[in-house]
């Protein structure tokens, strides 16, 4: 069943070979800084080789992001799209799914977009800096438990089980459970603490692009509806797949965001998930504040549309490019691409 207001899109073609005029990639947002004080250490660079002295004082660039794009010979849309990940992820999450198929990277590239894939801050090919020098606590790193029964849904309280043999998953679930160690290497360390250094990188992203469509998932989505609170006159839309955050209206002005319509898409599951309970409201709250402030903006509840089973995973989940089709629809009937 279609979840958008029309059903006369034609679906990408998912076949046809691509013609691309430009590979690459580059870093957003970092500053130098100067570390001081620190202690000297001493490094082999290969096994048996020459014991290097190390002065860790000095000049180092934090707060960079890392940007991979490609660019279509001949785009469908003006509008390049920007796929931001979510917490302790990376834009490997855009690229193949867990169990090989293609990834929305690919999808939204034959679609007709080109495709700005990040790495934000700490993340992937962003790297790291000193903590606590710089980052002021030890990074988080997310267990296959909280992955499975809280972040991602997968299945209810004590169903997580290092044996797949005795893991109990949501009965219908469309995320591929053979394949949650495949997704498990994926997961990357976080820290608390740098939301303003990562909301930099990305508004420092906007700045560089004539316009973009900015389609965010998860810890991603508090960045991309306040990235266009930032920058309303960079932004032509933004797609929201199931925000863990949302800007507070009692804050922030949504009618500057007038002409850029928002949707927010949702899955399955959520009432079971202590924090998805809590987290929805806040987003459903700036939701309507969008609405009453004119702005044209969609809540498509998937299961209230008869398509069940899916986790916070979405653009993983076995019918991820009927979930990207249900984008696509949406922003070709906002003639975001012809």
């Amino acid at each position: 069943m279609n979840a958008t207001t029309s059903s006369t899109s034609t679906p990408p073609d998912l076949v046809a070979p691509l013609l691309v005029s430009d590979i690459g990639s580059f870093h957003v947002g970092g500053r130098m800084i100067s570390l001081t004080g620190m202690t000297p250490r001493v490094r082999v660079s290969t096994a048996g080789g020459a014991v290097h002295p190390i002065d860790p004082n000095g000049e180092v660039i934090v707060g960079q992001m890392y940007v991979q794009y490609v660019k279509l010979a001949n785009p469908r849309s003006a509008h390049p799209l920007l796929l931001w990940h979510g917490g302790g992820m990376s834009g490997v999450n855009w690229e193949t799914t867990p169990d090989g198929r293609p990834g929305w990277q690919m999808f939204f590239l034959r679609a007709g977009f080109d495709v700005f894939v990040s790495d934000a801050v700490e993340r992937g090919r962003a790297s790291w800096a000193p903590y606590p020098d710089v980052y002021a606590e030890a990074p988080y790193f997310r267990t296959a438990r909280e992955a499975w029964e809280e972040t991602f849904r997968f299945g209810p309280v004590a169903s997580w089980h290092a044996d797949p043999a005795q893991r109990h998953p949501h009965d219908g679930l469309r995320f591929p459970v053979a394949r949650m160690e495949a997704f498990m290497n994926q997961f990357v360390p976080r820290w608390g603490g740098n939301d303003k250094l990562t909301q930099h990188a990305y508004d420092a992203l906007i700045a560089q692009l004539d316009s973009s469509i900015v389609l965010t998932h998860s810890q991603g989505g508090n960045f991309g509806l306040n990235t266009a609170l930032h920058a309303p006159d960079r932004i032509v839309a933004v797609i929201s797949l199931e925000p863990s955050g949302a800007p507070d209206p009692e804050h922030c002005d949504a009618r500057v965001l007038r002409g850029i319509p928002h949707l927010f898409l949702w899955g399955d599951y959520l009432e079971q998930h202590p924090f998805w309970v809590n987290s929805v409201p806040k987003v459903r709250r700036w939701y309507e504040a969008l609405t009453a402030a004119g702005v044209d903006a969609q809540w498509i509840d998937l299961p209230a549309y008869g398509i069940i089973g899916n986790s916070h995973a979405l653009m993983v989940d076995n019918n991820s490019d009927s979930i990207a089709e249900i984008v696509f629809d949406w922003m070709r009937n906002r003639k975001l691409v012809s």
